[in-house]
């Protein structure tokens, strides 16, 4: 499977080459023709491979074969042919929704599952393999404009580096003799054509909040599996007001912590259902709490009153540092690989990067939403996404203090419709009532879900007059939870 998979992957590699190759880009072309050599060479090199281990497995079958008849012979005993079938069939795939009124409508489809006259085998296999093949040399075709400025970018980006020439060699040629800037642009393909959104079930507790001034959280596995009208949550919360933000404590996983309208933030143990600490310092309501992924003890939050920014520590009762801000905060996060490093995203279109060990002014300030940035995420130590009412997502470099690339195609001007990031992609909610998911190579979306109303005939009316209000990313896995205005909650996996 794993050659298989090599070999689709530099034939994908191989035609968007060619194909970029005949746009005549004169002052590439000799970058150009150096990698189609190189994966001309590669794509032999594992078809000469895959040859030899199937002269290999042929000699070893003989050797068995001979074996067995003469044991066979010997014993006065008919052999015994053994034909491994793989008898794994396919998940039937549905998606479970939550409506508002707190009851569940589930819908499967059918063409996940393994059919009775299917017959397992090679034959099969390479008719799927063909039809994903085609599905990802179409979204290459799609997208092919936005992954030729990736390709140039980082091919030229890796012979301007300024190395001597000796460390230059070094740098410039990687593990199958391709170029650096050829090698990180194959990861980018790779990743971009391998999935496709549809829904799927994992096993986790998840939380909701909002409106209802309650907190409550399910086990994922119940909600997707159970067939039952109304699931009830595991644990179930009140609160005074209405909620704006969780944050899940990333060590001790009993603890939640949560800020709500009134401008009070609040630690809970889901365990005994009982508030831990509560603090009540913010005048106005406050929008954002993030959990430190590296100190347990440390939060911050944001709030609109005195555009105040607040870090807290659960074994104080008080707040331990408080930056002014000039404008409404909308958005704070924590650095997940430094407890040191906050992201501030506020109603003057800006973000601030602090260092907490120097408050007196921001480490950075990135510059270039045109409305207020509603969102801030970190993909990693080096990389933040952010996201405003003024229908884009920015990619920005904090080591460097420079924007690294807009994304747009959902629609957001008004709604915190939500935003979500793992290590490669950025999803975000839309006011049309779709899901986006964007590669952070590519700036125009990667793929889209758009949520529907299954038990209604005006099913496409309906959907217009609602909005995306929230989507998590689940860690280390390409599966989403989103919810929406309507209060219908769905479980989408980026699955090949």
């Amino acid at each position: 499977m794993e050659q298989e998979e090599a070999e689709r992957n530099m034939q994908i590699l191989l035609d968007f080459l060619h194909c970029l190759r005949k746009q005549k880009v004169q002052t590439d072309l000799q970058f150009i023709e150096e990698d189609i050599n190189s994966v001309e060479k590669h794509r032999m090199d594992l078809y000469h491979a895959r040859d030899r281990y199937s002269v290999k497995l042929r000699m070893l079958d003989d050797s068995r074969g001979r074996k067995s008849w003469h044991s066979s012979m010997d014993k006065n005993s008919s052999g015994l042919v053994s034909s491994p079938i793989n008898l794994r069939g396919g998940l039937s795939l549905g998606s479970h929704t939550k409506r508002k009124d707190g009851k569940f409508q589930t819908s499967s489809h059918g063409h996940g599952g393994q059919r009775r006259d299917a017959i397992p085998g090679s034959d099969s296999q390479h008719i799927n393999q063909s039809g994903l093949a085609l599905v990802r040399k179409k979204r290459v075709h799609t997208q092919f404009i936005d992954l030729q400025k990736c390709y140039l970018q980082k091919r030229r980006h890796a012979v301007d580096k300024p190395h001597s020439q000796q460390e230059r060699d070094i740098n410039l040629v990687s593990r199958e003799g391709y170029s650096v800037g050829l090698d990180d642009f194959q990861s980018v393909l790779t990743t971009f054509t391998r999935y496709s959104i549809e829904f799927d079930c994992d096993d986790d507790l998840f939380a909701t909040a909002g409106v209802s001034r309650r907190i409550k959280v399910f086990d994922f596995s119940d909600v997707v599996n159970e067939p039952t009208d109304a699931h009830c949550p595991v644990v179930e919360m009140s609160t005074r007001s209405k909620l704006s933000c969780l944050s899940w404590n990333k060590y001790a996983k009993n603890q939640i912590a949560c800020s709500d309208y009134e401008g009070i933030v609040t630690v809970w143990d889901v365990t005994t259902r009982k508030s831990l600490m509560e603090y009540e310092e913010h005048e106005k309501g406050a929008w954002s709490v993030d959990f430190s992924r590296t100190d347990p003890s440390m939060l911050v939050s944001g709030s609109d009153d005195c555009k105040k920014v607040k870090v807290w520590c659960t074994n104080q009762e008080a707040s331990v540092l408080n930056i002014d801000m000039k404008a409404n905060i909308c958005c704070v996060k924590y650095n997940p690989g430094s407890g040191n490093y906050i992201a501030v995203g506020s109603a003057d279109q800006h973000i601030h990067y602090y260092d907490l060990r120097n408050i007196s002014s921001p480490v950075h300030v990135f510059s270039g939403h045109r409305k207020a940035v509603s969102y801030v995420k970190i993909l990693s130590n080096d990389e933040l996404a952010s996201a405003s009412t003024d229908s884009t997502l920015r990619l920005w470099d904090v080591k460097e203090n420079v924007p690294v690339r807009t994304f747009r195609g959902h629609a957001n001007e008004k709604n915190f419709v939500g935003l979500t990031v793992s290590s490669e992609y950025i999803a975000r909610g839309s006011e049309t009532n779709e899901v986006y998911v964007y590669h952070k190579e590519i700036s125009r979306p990667f793929t889209c879900h758009r949520f529907g109303s299954p038990d209604m005939d005006d099913a496409e009316d309906e959907a217009g007059s609602y909005f995306i209000s929230a989507v998590c990313w689940k860690s280390d896995r390409p599966t989403i939870l989103t919810a929406n205005s309507q209060g219908t909650i769905k479980v989408l996996v980026l699955a090949a």
